[in-house]
């Protein structure tokens, strides 16, 4: 089981690393956009994000 973690955060870093390498002005700007939202709208993307990730996982496996 610590090799299926270790490989999903290795794939988690290839993955968050594929916009700053294409695209880094964008990602720069998308960076100073988020910047600017409040916590709330951050903690809510955030627990979004976990939300989907854990339906995407259950719908995989």
């Amino acid at each position: 089981m610590l090799q299926e973690i270790l490989t999903a955060l290795c794939l988690v870093l290839v993955i968050e690393g594929i916009l700053p390498f294409l695209m880094p002005a964008r990602w720069q700007r998308l960076l100073g956009g988020i910047a600017e939202l409040g916590v709330r709208q951050i903690r809510l993307a955030g627990l979004a994000s976990m939300l989907i990730g854990t339906l995407c996982l259950y719908l995989v496996r």
